[in-house]
C-alpha cells in the first residue's frame, strides 16, 4: 500500500511545475539555438525555437514528471527532443558537442537566475510581508525548487549514457569508430535509466551533485 498525502503532493506538483517546465523547454530550445548557430536550421524551420511548450511536450515524458513529483520521490521527465542534422555542421562533432552542451550549461544558467530572484526578493522584501501572503510564500518556493530542479535536469544531462547530452561530449574525445559504437547505444538508453531511477542508482549518483551545486550556490548568495 502506498501512503501518499494527496494534499501535498499536488502542492510539491504545483510549486515544481513552473520552473521544471521552464527549464525542460529552455533546455531543448538551447539545444535547437545552438544547432543553428552551427549552421543547422533543422529545428528552426520545424517551430522548435519557441517558448510554446506544446511543441515541446512528450505526453510519456510529462506523466513520468508527474508521477515522480507526486511521489515524492527524484523528479524525472523530458520534453521531445529537438532535431538536429550533424550534416549542416561545419565541424561535425566539435558542433555535436557543442550543441549538446548547450542545454546543461541553459539548466546551470537558469538555477542560478533563480537563485539570484531569490536573494533579491529576500533581501528587499520585508520577511513579514512573505511570510503573510500565500501568493509571495509560493513564488518563494518556486524560485528554491528552481534552483535543484534545474542543477538536476543538467547534471542528470550529462550523464554519459546515450542519448543524453553526456554521451555526445564523451563521443567527441573517442575516436571514430568507437564514437560510432558508443553512440549506437541509444537503443538501450532509455532503458537503463529506467533502470537506474528504479533502483536507486540514479538518486544515488545524481543527489550528491545536485545537492552540493543548490547548496553551495545558495551559501555562496548567503541564503544558507
Amino acid at each position: 500500500m502506498f501512503d501518499i498525502d494527496i494534499s501535498q503532493a499536488l502542492r510539491t506538483l504545483s510549486v515544481a511545475a513552473v520552473p521544471a517546465l521552464l527549464g525542460i523547454i529552455l533546455h531543448e530550445v538551447a539545444h535547437g539555438w545552438a544547432a543553428l548557430r552551427c549552421g543547422d536550421p533543422t529545428a528552426k524551420f520545424l517551430g522548435r525555437l519557441t517558448l510554446n511548450p506544446l511543441p515541446h511536450i512528450d505526453p510519456a515524458g510529462l506523466l513520468v514528471f508527474g508521477l515522480t513529483s507526486l511521489s515524492g520521490s527524484f523528479v524525472f521527465g523530458w520534453a521531445r527532443p529537438v532535431p538536429v542534422n550533424p550534416r549542416y555542421f561545419r565541424k561535425p562533432a566539435r558542433d555535436l558537442m557543442l550543441v549538446a552542451l548547450a542545454g546543461p550549461l541553459t539548466n546551470f544558467l537558469l538555477a542560478t537566475l533563480c537563485a539570484l530572484l531569490l536573494w533579491l526578493t529576500l533581501t528587499f522584501l520585508p520577511a513579514q510581508d512573505w511570510r503573510q501572503n500565500a501568493a509571495c510564500a509560493f513564488a518563494l518556493q518556486s524560485m528554491q525548487a528552481g534552483v535543484v530542479i534545474n542543477f538536476g535536469l543538467g547534471w542528470l544531462n550529462l550523464i554519459p549514457i546515450p542519448p543524453l547530452d553526456g554521451s555526445k561530449v564523451v563521443a567527441y574525445f573517442l575516436p571514430m569508430n568507437a564514437s560510432l559504437r558508443y553512440l549506437s547505444l541509444e537503443r538501450y538508453g532509455f532503458v537503463i535509466l529506467l533502470l537506474l531511477l528504479f533502483t536507486g542508482a540514479l538518486g544515488m549518483v545524481l543527489g550528491p551533485l545536485v545537492r552540493g551545486s543548490s547548496v553551495g550556490l545558495l551559501r555562496l548568495l548567503g541564503l544558507m
